[in-house]
């Protein structure tokens, strides 16, 4: 019969190991020292009872299972605390990757990274995540053949390192990949709740790494996890240099959107708001640009992805409202009326936990009310949402004063029961539907009826992309508070608005008259 670990692992068995000193760390086993001393006692007399009763405690005393924990120092499960550790693991597959030429054998590495990781983390909490992760540990250890390593790894993820075997080909770690997977699907009960967690994953082939060594071996299925958890959920990537290089060049643009961040080069450009009733300044938006040495002016289309891809969606947030409150501080030395400035708030800021404490402070630092601050929020985050945490935080906001504006309305279906839920003091409604609405009946009916909608609810509106004069008019008529957009003016350095405000105070007129073309 052929070697089983010379086969592919199609079957694979339960793997489990334990040693005397795991039990020894268990305290609560010294329940039974009163049994064992008596049994002792009946057997070998006192001095064999003595030695038992006092020598226990002590061995138990010395594998450190009496050993206070530091406050703050977390304690891990012991499906979690009995695993290996990355360099546990790098030795493992450096031992199999020296072999490799005598043996014949080789070896993969397989890297596992959980999906929404941080959502659950939002969700359940910390000690709910390290009970997830010890579950699926268990899991993953029940369907490994024996000889074959689980690793937990930093940031929560898990590192398997097959024992060494002759066959070994693409489909069938593909197969080992999707078992893996599979192990952790059915649902984990916690606290009356079933959750349901994923995982994508992502191997390298030991011929396939970059060097030879173990290290090197778990730095690629790494890179291909990671590659696997930006294409998730649920997804498989097998290790290619080309992904190397995808990553070098992702860590770059990181750093250099980290030195534009850290020295001013990506600051707002304010773009004003106009009242329909009246012409007055009701506002500015503040929007994000990117001032590149080379490139000139880069639009957002073009780098809020990388920001957001880069982890770095929190620190554009911190820049921005810093900015947009120095702006207001400014306006108001200078004796220019700007009622208050919108800042865009992505979904990562608003998973902080102390979101509003921390946007309270600012205010309090720039000697502003929380009025003065008009927090937007993209229509699909609210629409798709059930985070607790988003949910408290933009229901905090609202209690201390800001203002929440429901941005690209129309585009992510709100429900009217979310927008009531989240406080929402005004609607903007996306340029899909502004454009050509004086031109459009069928634009028109669906303006009128949002507007209509808003009424009804007690909203404000504003029109984003306002670009023709007729458009401007007919927004107006159809009751429309406030609008947005290149017919008023384009988003501009701070340092152009003081003079564009002064111009449009002195040149504000009657509204414009509706055109021959709106019906």
């Amino acid at each position: 019969m052929r070697d089983r670990q010379d086969q592919t692992p199609t079957p694979l068995k339960v793997y489990a190991s334990k040693n005397w000193g795991h039990y020894l760390r268990r305290p609560e086993l010294l329940v039974f020292l009163p049994a064992l001393s008596l049994g002792a006692f009946w057997a070998g007399g006192e001095t064999i009872m003595m030695m038992i009763a006092l020598g226990l405690p002590l061995l138990f005393a010395l594998a450190g299972a009496f050993r206070t924990v530091p406050p703050g120092d977390h304690v891990l499960p012991d499906a979690l605390s009995g695993l290996a550790l990355r360099p546990q693991i790098a030795k493992f597959l450096d031992r199999v990757l020296a072999e490799s030429e005598v043996s014949g054998k080789n070896t993969a590495c397989f890297v596992m990274q959980f999906d929404d990781a941080d959502v659950l983390l939002d969700r359940h909490g910390r000690a709910a995540q390290t009970e997830v992760l010890a579950r699926c540990a268990e899991r993953l250890c029940a369907t490994l053949r024996e000889g074959d390593t689980v690793a937990r790894l930093e940031g929560g993820g898990f590192a398997v390192a097959l024992a060494p075997m002759r066959r070994m080909d693409l489909e069938g770690m593909v197969q080992v990949a999707a078992r893996l997977q599979s192990a952790i699907a059915p649902p984990i009960s916690l606290d009356a709740a079933r959750l349901y967690v994923t995982c994508s994953v992502g191997f390298c082939l030991g011929p396939k790494a970059p060097l030879p060594t173990g290290a090197s071996l778990l730095d690629a299925a790494q890179v291909a996890a990671d590659e696997a958890l930006r294409n998730g959920p649920g997804a498989i990537r097998a290790y290619t240099p080309g992904m190397a290089r995808k990553r070098a060049d992702r860590d770059a643009k990181r750093g250099e959107l980290e030195i534009a961040l850290d020295e001013g080069h990506i600051r707002p450009h304010f773009q004003p708001q106009i009242c329909t009733d009246t012409g007055v300044i009701s506002g500015f938006e503040a929007l994000a640009r990117w001032h590149h040495a080379q490139h000139g002016l880069i639009p957002p289309s073009e780098f809020l992805p990388a920001i957001e891809e880069a982890g770095l969606s929190e620190r554009l947030g911190e820049v921005m409202l810093y900015h947009a409150l120095a702006a207001l501080v400014r306006w108001d030395k200078a004796g220019l009326r700007v009622p208050n400035v919108g800042v865009n708030f992505s979904a990562a800021e608003l998973r902080n936990p102390r979101l509003a404490e921390k946007l309270k402070w600012e205010l309090d630092r720039f000697d502003l009310t929380p009025d003065r601050l008009c927090v937007e929020i993209l229509e699909t985050v609210i629409a798709e949402t059930d985070n607790d945490v988003i949910v408290h935080n933009i229901s905090a906001l609202a209690k201390l004063g800001c203002g929440i504006d429901l941005d690209d309305f129309g585009t992510g279906h709100a429900s009217i029961t979310n927008i009531r839920r989240f406080a929402v003091r005004r609607i903007k409604i996306d340029r899909s539907f502004v454009m050509k609405v004086d031109e459009d009946q069928d634009q028109q009916k669906l303006v009128s009826g949002i507007l209509s909608l808003a009424e009804r609810m007690g909203l404000e509106t504003l029109a984003e992309g306002v670009e023709t004069k007729g458009e401007h008019a007919m927004l107006a008529q159809l009751g429309c508070g406030h609008v947005q957009g290149f017919l008023f003016a384009r988003p501009m350095p701070f340092e152009d608005t003081a003079q564009w405000i002064i111009q449009h105070q002195a040149n504000r007129s009657i509204l414009p008259k509706i055109t021959s073309r709106a019906r």
